[in-house]
C-alpha cells in the first residue's frame, strides 16, 4: 500500500448543543487536520508516473478545505434562533451552518466526504482539537 500525508491548520469558533460542561459555550480552536490518502498501485504514465497523486494537488485541496472553515463560527444546523443567526450576520461575522454537531469526529468526516467527493483516495482524516486531543474518521 502507497500513501501520502499533508496536514493544515484553522482557527475557528463552535459550541455543542445539549451538552453539559465547558464546551456548551461558545469557544474557539486552533484546529489541525491531517489527511491521509492510500491506494495499492501507483500512477501509471503521464506527469504522475509512479506517484500517488502530484503533492501539490493534494495539499490545495486540503487547505483549501480547510480554509472554509478559517475564523468563522461553526454552528449547529437548528441550534440557534433564526433571530440570533440573523443578529449575529447583521454584525458582520461569518457562520458556517453545518448539518451535523460540531465535534472533531464529524469535522474529520466532513473532511473525508469533502475530499473523496472529489476523487481523493482518502483512507483516514484527524482533526485535532487541542494538541492533545484528537479524532478521525477513516474508511
Amino acid at each position: 500500500m502507497y500513501g501520502l500525508n499533508t496536514e493544515a491548520a484553522f482557527d475557528s469558533a463552535h459550541f455543542l448543543t445539549d451538552y453539559y460542561g465547558k464546551c456548551e459555550n461558545l469557544h474557539g480552536h486552533r484546529w489541525r487536520v491531517e489527511v491521509t490518502l492510500e491506494q495499492e498501485e501507483l500512477q501509471q504514465g503521464g506527469t504522475m508516473h509512479d506517484m500517488v497523486l502530484d503533492f501539490g494537488v493534494f495539499k490545495k485541496a486540503v487547505r483549501e478545505a480547510a480554509e472554509e472553515l478559517d475564523h468563522v463560527f461553526l454552528v449547529e444546523e437548528g441550534s440557534l434562533a433564526p433571530e440570533t443567526i440573523a443578529a449575529l450576520e447583521s454584525e458582520g461575522f461569518t457562520l458556517k451552518i453545518l448539518p451535523f454537531r460540531t465535534t472533531a469526529e464529524n469535522l474529520s468526516r466532513w473532511f473525508f466526504d469533502k475530499l473523496t467527493a472529489q476523487g481523493f483516495p482518502v483512507a483516514q482524516v484527524e482533526v485535532d482539537e487541542t494538541p492533545n486531543n484528537r479524532a478521525f474518521y477513516r474508511a
